[in-house]
């Protein structure tokens, strides 16, 4: 899963009293970010393994902070106390924190088995990966369906919906059918994290263009 990760944070930038939409897209890919960073630290490892699934060549045999439930979840709830301590707003909070541990499940649904509960094994992954004809409609399907969501919500300018779908749009397209890493170097890092700053500068951009004096309000009332 990758422009899928961000579905969430489109769907929850609709509810009452949620985070504006740049931190809920943080909140979706800051397990990658932390992943990324600690990449090339050792702390955390992948290997190139072509053949390993049909859509994905990463090897991502050890991942026990980022990508276990439990590491997952503490990073929630480390992302949802800070966003409570800048904001006050315990519930914009708790969505915040959901959001990042929505990164858990979707990646349950396509990894081959490389996730872990707590560390270690057993490891956990569906393996859609390994079945294109579903894993493309479904990435596609759940970013559709958070983008409609928050824009039937949030109103935002057309244009820049149009410009922030069409990035998303190609990174899947790089990432699905552009050439794969030959092996595990900082720049694959670098360019990870660069991607997630631009979707995330994006977002706010996209944010901004909002007809609403403030993101995150009821669907309900913005239809009154």
């Amino acid at each position: 899963m990758f422009i899928g990760h961000w579905a969430p944070a489109f769907a929850a930038a609709a509810l009452q009293r949620a985070p504006r939409l740049p931190v809920l897209v943080l909140a979706a890919q800051v397990v990658d970010w932390l992943f990324f960073a600690l990449l090339p630290l050792g702390i955390e490892r992948m290997r190139v393994v072509p053949g390993i699934s049909a859509m994905n060549p990463m090897d991502l045999y050890h991942l026990p902070y980022t990508h276990s439930l439990l590491g997952g979840a503490a990073i929630g709830v480390l992302f949802a106390l800070a966003c409570l301590g800048f904001t006050g707003n315990r519930r914009g909070a708790l969505i915040a924190g959901l959001v990042v541990l929505s990164h858990w499940a979707l990646d349950w649904l396509v990894h081959v088995p490389d996730l872990t509960l707590a560390g270690s094994p057993p490891k956990l992954g569906l393996g859609l990966w390994n079945r294109p004809a579903i894993a493309i409609p479904l990435e596609l399907g759940v970013i559709g369906a958070g983008l409609w969501l928050y824009t039937r919500a949030m109103r935002p300018s057309a244009m820049r919906l149009a410009v922030f779908a069409l990035v998303l749009l190609a990174f899947q397209l790089v990432n699905w059918f552009g050439p794969p890493p030959q092996a595990v170097t900082l720049s694959l890092s670098l360019t990870a994290l660069a991607a997630f700053g631009l979707v995330t500068l994006l977002a706010w951009w996209l944010d901004t263009s909002t007809n609403l004096p403030r993101a995150g309000l009821a669907i309900d009332a913005r239809r009154g």
